[in-house]
This record gives structure tokens, sequence and C-alpha cells, in this order.
């Protein structure tokens, strides 16, 4: 028996609220879309849709708008419509092995800002939310409680410029998604692996950010969150079913399979770095020996580079050796590029993606690691494939994580259940 259900409360009123609901899903997770392209997305009848989105503007919910001027093309200006930007804010943190990185967006996909900053090793994850707690606030210069803006939106930074920041307010901060280093793995409690911090098991961190910003925290693997903010905002933003691998001083990756990140069992999806590419191959850090990660990391292309007479303290001086033509470089490079699309191939093979991206700072030696990771991609697609995978770097640089987590938060938070507000039913 249903009780507490105000009487207009039919099916009608629910079908209407539910075709309501899309219309707010779709614009929380593409940001500003035209009518047509609602129509497309939602598959409701221009006529439902039409009245659908009139109820939502007249509410507040929605807002519409014409392009700038500057950014029109020909012909009679599309209005787009988008979320209210004042429905409400989130936040994304990346907590990287050294570094702390923060984004900012409202619902309306209006960039408030970035910001960064390293630390040493051996931080408590008391200490780094401190870091991102001051971070934040100096987005806009109050406590980060509550966050509105207007800005860029965060495709700005695919196309290389800087986010424009906004002013935070109080009191409107929705959720926030929360990047952290190594596989999430659900078994009595959650844990990373090689997370460089004093407190290396993540139990609490969840509950330490809930306390501090008083809004549900979402938390992934941060690779995982870039293949997403890449798929989202960045390179592959047109792409589909996404493919990135990230290569750092670890080596790891994320599918993104219908617009929403793959997890696998047990959070251990995307663990490119750990299959093997040489079977008489050194150690590595997992307990195999030969994986991709002891060939194409940035430590192990380091280590065969000063092995083969090369001089580079750290990544940058190796890339300048490499930019400046240094055959050393070029032959560790082409090693590292030939595991890699050996690797891509394979898991090609295996789900079929659209866009492969390539990031982290072994991908900012550019063709040199590139094109040997498209020639062995070539070599070991299938051949109905070959011409159909496109290899792609990625464009959202340190900033991908935390876009990453705000990605997590616009497609799986409630962020906007009060618009409508939700029916209630009570079961007696």
């Amino acid at each position: 028996m249903l009780c507490g259900m105000q009487a207009h409360d039919g099916p009608l009123t629910r079908l209407r609220k539910s075709h309501e609901q899309s219309v707010l899903d779709l614009l929380r997770k593409h940001g500003p879309l035209s009518r047509a392209e609602l129509g497309a997305h939602s598959g409701l009848s221009r006529t439902t849709l039409y009245d659908i989105v009139a109820g939502l503007v007249e509410g507040g919910a929605v807002v519409a708008a014409t392009p700038p001027a500057e950014v029109r093309r020909r012909g009679r200006p599309v209005e787009k419509l988008s979320l209210n930007p004042h429905a409400g804010e989130a936040i994304g943190i990346d907590f990287a092995r050294r570094a702390v990185h923060v984004s900012a967006i409202n619902v309306a996909h209006e960039m408030i800002g970035s910001a960064s900053e390293a630390h040493a090793p051996g931080l408590t994850w008391n200490q780094r939310a401190d870091i991102a707690e001051r971070l934040l606030g100096s987005l806009g210069g109050s406590a980060p409680r509550g966050a509105a803006a207007h800005g860029s939106v965060p495709r700005s930074a695919s196309a290389g410029r800087t986010p424009r920041r906004g002013t935070l307010r109080l009191g409107s901060l929705s959720a926030i998604g929360v990047g952290v280093v190594g596989p999430l793995i659900d078994a009595g409690g959650i844990h990373a692996g090689g997370t460089d911090v004093g407190e290396r098991s993540l139990d609490g961190l969840p509950g330490l950010l809930h306390e501090r910003f008083g809004v549900p925290v979402l938390l992934d693997n941060n690779t995982r969150l870039a293949a997403l903010a890449e798929a989202v905002w960045g390179a592959a933003a047109d792409g589909g079913d996404v493919l990135y691998v990230r290569l750092s001083h670890g080596v790891g990756g994320g599918l993104v399979v219908g617009g929403s990140l793959h997890r696998g069992m047990y959070g251990m999806s995307g663990e490119f770095g750990h299959v093997t590419v040489d079977p008489d191959g050194a150690p590595c850090q997992c307990g195999g020996t030969g994986c991709l990660e002891t060939v194409a990391s940035v430590d192990a292309v380091l280590q065969r580079y000063r092995a083969a007479g090369g001089r580079a303290e750290d990544i940058t001086a190796f890339l300048a050796a490499a930019a400046s033509g240094d055959n050393t470089a070029h032959d560790v490079l082409e090693r590292a590029g030939t595991a890699v699309g050996t690797v891509l191939a394979a898991v090609c093979n295996a789900v079929g993606p659209g866009v492969i991206v390539i990031g982290g700072e072994l991908a900012e030696a550019g063709a040199a690691l590139i094109e040997p990771v498209e020639r062995a991609l070539h070599t070991h697609v299938m051949p109905l494939a070959r011409d159909r995978v496109r290899v792609r770097r990625a464009t959202l640089g340190e900033a991908g994580s935390a876009l990453g987590g705000i990605a997590l938060v616009l497609h799986e938070s409630p962020l906007l259940s009060r618009y409508p507000q939700p029916v209630t039913e009570e079961h007696a």
C-alpha cells in the first residue's frame, strides 16, 4: 500500500518526471545541447521534448542561451540548453604520487579553475587533504565548502588554453570525485598499491573528505579517471569507446565503454603495465617478470638510456635529448613504443575501442614514441581494425585525473535531485 502521495501523482505525472530526469541527466553528462541534440540522445518526440524543456526552463532547472557572436557559425544561431549553473558544483581531486591536483566546475560544465601543488613523499592523508583544501580555496579565495562559478568550459583544456577562474561562493558544493594511485580492491576495505604516502590504506579517506566538505565522495583509480576525462573533454571526446594508457613512473590505463568507466572485478581494470612483454625480462614490483612497466615506464626508459651511455638526470633531460635527435634516446623510445603498441593491439583485439589515447610524461616525446606504437599496433591488431583505430596524444595534462573525478561525479552522482522535486513514496 502506498501512502503519503499527492492525489495528482498518477502514471502520467511519473512519466513526465521520468522524461524530465532523462533530459537533466543528458545535460549533466554532455553539457550544453541543442533541442535537436537532446532529441537525438533522448529519443523523445519533438512535441514531448519541447514541452519538457519548457517546463524545466520555467522552473529554473535549465537555462537557454545562444552562442556568443564571435563563435557563431553562419546562419541562424542555434539555442543551446544547459543546466542552471547555480544548481550545484563539483570538485575533482587527484592524489598523485607526489602532488595534489584539483579542479572545480559547476553543473553547467563551466570551469571554476584548476590548481596543483607538489609535495614531499610520505605525507599522511590528512596532510594531503590540507593541500587539497588550500588549493580549492585559492580558486576563489573562499573556504571550499561550496562553489559556483562562471568561466570557460573544461573543453578549453583540450585546446591547450588555461581555464578562466571564477568566484567561489558558499553552500552549493554537490559532490567530490577523487583519484588515487594504484588499483582499488574492495576486500574487507579499500586499498591502493604504490600510493607512496604514510597512510597506505585508503580506509577512511572517503570519510575524511566527507567530514571536511560535507558531500558525497566518489573514489577511483586516478589513471582510470584520466581516461574518463579524455573521453568526455579531451583527445577522445568524439571517440565512443576509448582505451587510455599513461606512461609515467608507472604504466596504467583505463577503458571507457559506452561513455562509462569499465572497472572490472575488484577495480583491477586497466592494469596494462602488468601485461608480460618479455618473459625473460626484469622483475616487476607486482611480483611478475618482464611486465610492460619494466620496459615503458619513465624509470625503465631512463635506466636503459643510461645503460646505453646516455646522460639524463631526469625525464625532462631525456626528452630534451630525444628532441635534439639523440639516436640512443630514439632507440630506447623505439623499444618502449613497440612494447606498448604490442600490448595495446592485444587489448584492441579483445575490446575493440575506436580511439587509443596515450598520456603521461613519455608521451611528451611525440612522434619518437607514437610512431613505433602505431607500427606495432598495425602489425599485431586484426586486419579489419588496422585503419579504424585512431591513436592520439592526451590533451588534458596534469589536470586530467582531477577533471576525471568531476566527470565521475557528473555521470554517477544525482546532483540535481531537487530539479524537479522527486516523487516521495512510502511503503506501509
